[in-house]
Parts: structure tokens; sequence; C-alpha cells
């Protein structure tokens, strides 16, 4: 459905973009510049008025109309701002992390609102510890709260939808591996979320046994995950390595929300690299990140490499790139899809971030509230708004069952 511009009751603004001034966020809000509709009403939103300045300023070099981009002072730490924040906006994007530590005040404000809520966490805790808190406040009001709308997890969620959606509905088991390769480097808000997941693994399983135990029951339905070691894989070309990562959550999730996945689903992600050697490393480097993290002046040292609010410069992320492969095998039949697009760390969360915003907006979407996956609460609007901006899904090998419909295979 195309951008409209219609007015919603209460709000003065159809996004607010909150830490714009960060790294991140300043190339969310560089998106949104060079790609919102001229007539979309959207603000930026910090803490520091100076560096909102200079944001808007930079991006009113290449776009002088927007030199009066409206300006919101918020806190991460005032709760009061963010509701003020939160009751003047349709949807509000999210980069301030770790969101552990800044994240929960937003979120309940959004709630309350009823406002729609997009953000970039890859952490799991934080993401169980805001259903168990607002999810039920979230349907009260309307609100849609909408986590992992970058590279944690889009690609994964909306390949295995559109994989899904290219087998048709399924009455049996379901059993779906994703394979990704990337080149890109990470910013210091991405290493500073990580080490904090990690050094959190006993209070993040309780958060999650939490939710387990909140969460409505889907009779006659089973979701898992699958794993096993690493090993050579044909459909990746490469050794494949379990990933624990929030992507696996993600997708079942997905499953229990969308009954086209059938009644016995299971996803595994995996990184795939073509030399082991170049694997067990990787291993042996996650495994020290993950020490250090107990430990806090190691996690202390560590951060200190790459400080939040820098990341890779325009060159490495041109340079940077990825492909998520996912193989389907049910009922007697392999389907092989692929998810692809450039820097997946930056550039193109960035475009997915600002493209889900958009799509929450102003497209004609199912009638949902409280904490959802962006399966579902966008699934195909979302899918052919991100063809559109220059991701690719497409089916690699098996017949699909039915025409793509809205989404454009490239």
């Amino acid at each position: 459905m195309a951008d409209t511009t219609e007015e919603a009751p209460r709000t003065s603004y159809d996004l607010v973009l909150f830490g714009a001034t960060g790294f991140t966020g300043s190339l969310v809000a560089e998106y949104l510049a060079a790609h919102a509709p001229a007539a979309v009403r959207w603000a930026l939103a910090g803490r520091s008025t100076a560096r909102l300045m200079a944001v808007r300023d930079r991006l009113a070099a290449s776009r002088p109309e927007l030199k009066t981009l409206p300006l919101i002072i918020a806190d991460a730490g005032d709760p009061e701002s963010l509701r003020a924040l939160a009751g003047q906006t349709r949807v509000v994007i999210s980069t301030v992390g770790p969101y552990l530590h800044h994240g929960e005040a937003l979120v309940a404000a959004c709630a309350d609102a009823g406002c729609d809520y997009v953000d970039l966490t890859g952490e799991p805790e934080f993401v169980d510890a805001m259903y168990l808190k607002y999810h039920a406040r979230a349907v009260e009001t309307g609100a849609r709260l909408v986590h992992c709308c970058g590279f944690d997890s889009i690609p994964t969620d909306l390949g295995v939808l559109y994989t899904m959606r290219e087998l048709g509905p399924q009455t049996g088991p379901v059993r779906v591996s994703g394979f990704i390769r990337a080149k890109g480097t990470f910013s210091g808000g991405t290493l500073a979320s990580a080490m904090l997941a990690m050094s959190r693994a006993k209070t993040m399983a309780r958060t999650a046994k939490a939710r387990r135990a909140a969460e409505p029951e889907t009779p006659g339905r089973r979701f898992g995950v699958l794993a096993g070691p690493p090993r050579h894989d044909n459909t990746a070309h490469a050794w494949i390595l379990p990933l624990p990562v929030i992507d696996n959550q993600v997708a079942l999730r997905s499953a229990a929300a969308l009954p086209e996945y059938g009644p016995d689903f299971r996803y595994g992600h995996f990184a795939a690299v073509r030399r082991l050697p170049v694997a067990l490393a990787g291993l042996a480097g996650i495994a020290g990140l993950a020490v250090a993290a107990q430990v806090r002046p190691l996690r202390q040292a560590v951060g200190r490499t790459v400080k939040p609010g820098e990341g890779p410069d325009e060159r490495r992320r041109a340079a940077s790139w990825f492909t998520l492969r996912l193989r389907a095998e049910a009922g007697g039949r392999t389907l092989i899809t692929e998810v692809s697009g450039g820097d997946p760390g930056y550039g193109e969360t960035a475009k997915m971030l600002a493209e889900s915003a958009l799509c929450l907006a102003f497209d004609e979407l199912p009638a949902t509230a409280g904490q959802l996956t962006t399966a579902a609460a966008m699934g195909d609007a979302l899918i052919a708004r991100l063809t559109r901006a220059g991701i690719t899904f497409r089916t690699l090998s098996g017949p699909p069952t039915r025409s793509p419909g809205p989404v454009a295979r490239r």
C-alpha cells in the first residue's frame, strides 16, 4: 500500500526517532531524510539540543526543507519526558541501547499511550521482560511493540515467513534451517549490548522461564529449536555452527502466532563459514568474550576497544554484505530460499528499522496489539517494502505452491 499522510487524532507526528544523535540513530535519520515521503510528519528526539541540531544541520545540507525538522528533548532516564514523547506521535523508533539499561521507560510510555514502537534490540532478556511487564497493557491500549527490527532479526523472521508463503499452509512437521554468512563490522553499542547479555546468563534464563509460564498455550502445536554439533552442510556449502541468538526465539514466536506454519515447527539459526579453521577461531572468540563478560574489569576492557557511539566508516560499510540461506523441509519436499543485502549491521539495519516504522504508520496491516514479531505485525507488507528498498527475497530451488503475491522475487 502506498504511503499516505492522513492525520491521526491527538498526535503531532507520524514518526519520532529517539536516539537520533547516536551512530545508528544518525543512519536511520539519514535514511528517513532520503526516503520518507515529503509529507510525512517526523521529528528527531534525544537529550542534547546541540547534538540534535548538528544532526538536523547534516540532513539539511542535502535536503534544505529539513532545516526546520522538529526536535524533541527527551531522556531515557526521565520517564515524564518519554510519556510526553509517546503522547504526540503514532510510532516511536528507538535506537538507544543497551536496551536493558536504557529501554524500559520508553516501552512503558508507548504501551500506556497506545503508541506503536520499534527498536533494534537483540537482547533476549529485555524482550522477555518487556513482554512480562507491558504486553497486557499494550493489548489494552492497542499499542504494537515490535522489537528486533534490524539485522536482529528481520532477515530471519521475514525470511522464514517468505519461505512458508512459498511452501503454502502446512498440516505436518516443518523444519527450517537458516545459514547466515556476512561481512561487516560492529559499533560500540552493539558490543556493549552483547557483553551485557552474556554477563547476565542466569537472569536471562529466569526471565525466559517466567515468560514461557505467562504465555498462552497453543494446544495441539509444538515449536522447538534445531541445533546439533558443528558440521559441514551441503545447502550452506560451508561449515555450520549453531548460533544461540534471539533469531531462534523470534522465528518460533512468529510460528506460534501464524497458524500457516503448521502444528509442528522447528527453526535453527547457524553461522556458515567456508573454512573449518575460521569456524573454530570464531568459536574460540565467542567463548573468550563470554568469559570476559563474567569479569567486570575484563568486560570494561573489552568495552574500551570500541566505545558506544562509534562504528565503521562509510567505506567499510559499503564493502559489507549478508546472505541468509534457508532450507525448509516439509511434506517430503525441500525448498531453499535466500535473503540478502548490503551492510548488515548499519546500512541495512537502518533501512529495516525505518521501513518498519513507516509500515506501522501507513500500511494496511492485520489488527494486532501487544508485543509482536515483525512477521506477525507487518508480514507481507514489510517484505514488499524491503524488496522495493533493495533487500532481496528469492527462491533458489523447489517450486513454490503459489505465486509470491505482493513479494517481488529478484
